[in-house]
């Protein structure tokens, strides 16, 4: 049985997922948290579906390693192709960033016109569409493939004439949609809000995953009597692949607060 003293486990491709770290530790301040990035292996969105699965089962066995109580996939592309495959193998668990997402979508929508933006591999998926008509099969669903909008936010180019440029050459064609809505589905992508926002206009709303997983954790701690106590001292731990004093750098602009330790797999995991 998993005690409420256990940490969630949180694994992404790299650097993105600490949106949802963020989420998860502005909603569940007493929780701890151990978050593994493959940035050795990263990007995943290029990937094969096969190699995706690979990748991710062995980021769950590192993780369990901890004893995690659940595991969050911080990354569209793990949960767009892994999913399934991992609550096969694995008893613990397993939140995806794709149904929150689509949840909130289809809530927030006025006109049923929905627009996702992801890595290829999410976008080749189509499991947002897919989650999306499971809830509501009248929604129409319009989708473009992002690859610039990683690199962009890593290099810290999160505003200016380059980064403008990408976000109007990629989201003209869901302007000709007419979407009300925008699913961000990358977890790179809330750092890019203000620029998409002004690409796309005041009236469409932005979509971030990373906050609806974190309510959908929170639901879920509840619903195993595992949500820890209020007054609890939470710890994080930071694994990485690869570059782990990069790591250290960029969480500071994905956290919002002091760079945490981080401490390198020798191998993969």
């Amino acid at each position: 049985m998993a005690s409420s003293r256990q940490p969630i486990g949180v694994f992404d491709s790299g650097i993105g997922g600490l949106t949802v770290v963020k989420a998860l530790i502005e909603d569940l301040p007493s929780e701890s948290i151990v978050y593994f990035g493959d940035t050795a292996r990263v990007p995943y969105g290029t990937k094969s579906k096969d190699t995706i699965v690979k990748f991710s089962l062995e980021n769950v066995e590192f993780l369990l390693r901890f004893g995690v109580k659940c595991i969050v996939i911080a990354c569209n592309t793990s949960s767009s192709w892994a999913l399934p495959t991992l609550r096969k193998y694995f008893k613990v668990p397993i939140v995806g960033v794709i149904r929150p997402g689509a949840q909130a979508a289809v809530r927030q929508t006025k006109t049923g016109r929905i627009g996702v933006i992801g890595t290829r591999a999410t976008i080749r998926s189509r499991a947002y569409e897919a989650a999306v008509h499971r809830i509501d099969p009248s929604m129409k669903v319009f989708s473009e493939s992002c690859p610039l909008f990683v690199p962009l936010v890593e290099e810290g180019w999160l505003n200016g004439s380059v980064c403008k440029a990408a976000a109007e050459r990629y989201l003209e064609p869901l302007k000709r949609q007419r979407i009300d809505t925008l699913i961000l589905g990358c977890t790179h992508y809330p750092l890019l809000a203000p620029t998409i926002l002004h690409v796309l206009g005041p009236r469409v709303a932005l979509v971030d995953s990373a906050r609806q997983t974190a309510l959908e954790v929170r639901g879920l701690l509840m619903g195993t009597d595992t949500l820890r106590e209020r007054n609890a001292r939470p710890s994080y731990r930071f694994f990485v692949t690869d570059e782990p004093e990069q790591f250290a750098g960029l969480s500071r602009r994905f956290l919002e607060r002091r760079a945490m330790a981080v401490e390198q797999v020798n191998g993969h995991p």
